[in-house]
């Protein structure tokens, strides 16, 4: 009897959910189960984590040399578009996170630091928005292919956005043709684009979904 109650209390002791163990006996510690996006899925999610912080990147530039000309309006634009660009990025990283899948960065182009006008800046503007539009379209359709409900879904925000981003950038850019060469103008734009505001969360230390 005496040999049957030691026997057991040295199992117990070294069951993994007790949380004790003695020496010499192995114990396991439970792993968090995963599900895991597909390899090419992965891939090209970590790669548009490249293009929205190229993105980020492009419009502090713009900002930056908004703001050198005398154009706080738009420097203040710019930098919230800035400030979108690094949540789109962070969202992009969240979701990988969730799935169990490595985030891997990779070296972000440099961008340009000047431009000839303020429609020039908001010409290319929106060409990139084209371009990340054409890079979500291509991640939609991956998604399709490898049958993804779950990133289809993720994705079906950043469709969404992208009709917005190229809306507002057509709008300004119309703007800017009836302007013209015409200061007054151009400043009562400025003074507009000055009071546009960040909408999306800037402090992402405690993640995307609880940010502020």
């Amino acid at each position: 009897m005496l040999i049957v109650v030691i026997i057991y209390k040295v199992k117990q002791r070294n069951d993994p959910n007790s949380g004790t163990a003695v020496p010499g006996f192995k114990t396991t510690t439970p792993k968090k189960e995963y599900i895991m996006l597909k390899q090419p899925m992965g891939d090209a999610l970590n790669e548009q984590i490249n293009k929205e912080m190229y993105s980020a990147y492009l419009y502090m530039a713009m900002s930056s040399h908004s703001n050198g000309i005398g154009l706080k309006g738009f420097g203040n634009w710019f930098m919230v578009q800035y400030h979108e660009e690094m949540f789109h990025a962070m969202k992009i990283y969240e979701y990988l996170s969730s799935q169990g899948v490595p985030v891997v960065l990779k070296g972000i182009a440099e961008p340009p630091a000047s431009f000839e006008s303020p429609l020039d800046m908001f010409t290319k503007t929106l060409a990139h928005e084209q371009f990340i539009t054409e890079s979500i379209n291509n991640l939609m359709e991956l998604a399709i292919d490898e049958k993804d409900h779950a990133t289809q879904i993720f994705l079906q925000w950043y469709v969404l956005e992208q009709v917005e981003e190229e809306e507002n950038d057509n709008d300004i850019i119309a703007q800017l043709k009836l302007i013209k060469n015409d200061p007054r103008s151009l400043m009562m734009l400025d003074r507009e684009l000055a009071g546009r505001m960040t909408t999306v969360p800037v402090d992402f230390s405690k993640g995307v979904s609880n940010a502020q």
